[in-house]
């Protein structure tokens, strides 16, 4: 169990995804776990048993793990504020999209244990996909603990920044993708008779069945294709069309611009 007292500024959807996974998994206390939002929130705490904190600053003096869980246009200033308030050995995790571990260095001091971190939206059920990008400060301990944390609501996996844009586009954004891919199926099948809701539940399954088969068998995606696709069949008739459609390009080429978005959304 992690003995360290871990505190959350910001108690929105993925502070608290992170703190019910932080509970379940039986990592921490939660009554090692602070967390202080600018709006009270007493339900978040209570949801989980953690302590809520009086204050920012009281918070940010009590940990030895600072997750930064606000919104990305202020998490430089709110960090810049309670810098001074944090323990020389704190070490400050940020789950804001596009704010570089320089820029948070910056607001923070450049002696400062750093984590940029990216989570994608099924952390909300446990099975999320997170980055972890670490500055030079941070010891392979650190490090590890930080990974657990991700790790007892999903998968993570340790990250260099020039990846974090691929990151972006293949995991951060890519949620929307799948569920465009999910309603598209479902649509199809309604066209063919299959009542809505069904359809819906047909096409969920036969997506998260397959990212499974592919997680697990460790197999390559083109050979999983393959015993799909019989000689003359069905399934190598969609597939044929889907490959005069662009399909393929059209996912690279989308995400390609997802990439290219994020890397400007940095530079502002």
């Amino acid at each position: 169990m992690l003995e360290k007292k871990i505190g959350f500024v910001g108690g929105g959807n993925m502070a608290n995804a992170i703190i019910g996974g932080l509970v379940k998994s039986g990592q921490i206390a939660p009554s090692n776990i602070w967390v202080y939002d600018r709006k009270p929130d007493a339900t978040l705490a209570l949801a989980h048993g953690i302590q809520a904190a009086e204050s920012a600053d009281a918070l940010a003096r009590e940990v030895d793990i600072l997750f930064g869980a606000v919104k990305p246009n202020v998490i430089l200033k709110v960090l810049k504020d309670l810098a001074g308030q944090l323990k020389k050995e704190t070490l400050v995790v940020s789950i804001a999209a596009g704010v570089t571990l320089d820029s948070l260095a910056t607001a923070l001091g450049h002696n400062r244990k750093i984590v940029r971190v990216m989570p994608n939206t099924p952390v909300l059920i446990n099975e999320g996909m997170t980055s972890v990008t670490p500055n030079a400060l941070v010891e392979q301990p650190e490090v590890d603990e930080v990974v657990a944390i991700f790790e007892s609501f999903g998968k993570a996996a340790v990250v260099s920044e020039y990846l974090i844009h691929s990151v972006v586009g293949v995991s951060g954004s890519a949620p929307a993708y799948i569920f465009m891919f999910i309603e598209a199926m479902a649509d199809a099948a309604v066209l063919g008779g299959m009542p809505r809701a069904q359809a819906y539940e047909f096409a969920a399954q036969a997506v998260k069945g397959s990212a499974q088969m592919v997680l697990e068998t460790g197999k390559h995606p083109a050979e999983l294709k393959d015993m799909v696709c019989s000689p003359g069949g069905t399934t190598i008739e969609a597939v044929k069309v889907l490959e005069e459609k662009g399909f393929r390009a059209a996912v690279m080429e989308a995400m390609q611009q997802c990439m290219v978005k994020s890397e400007a959304l940095s530079k502002k």
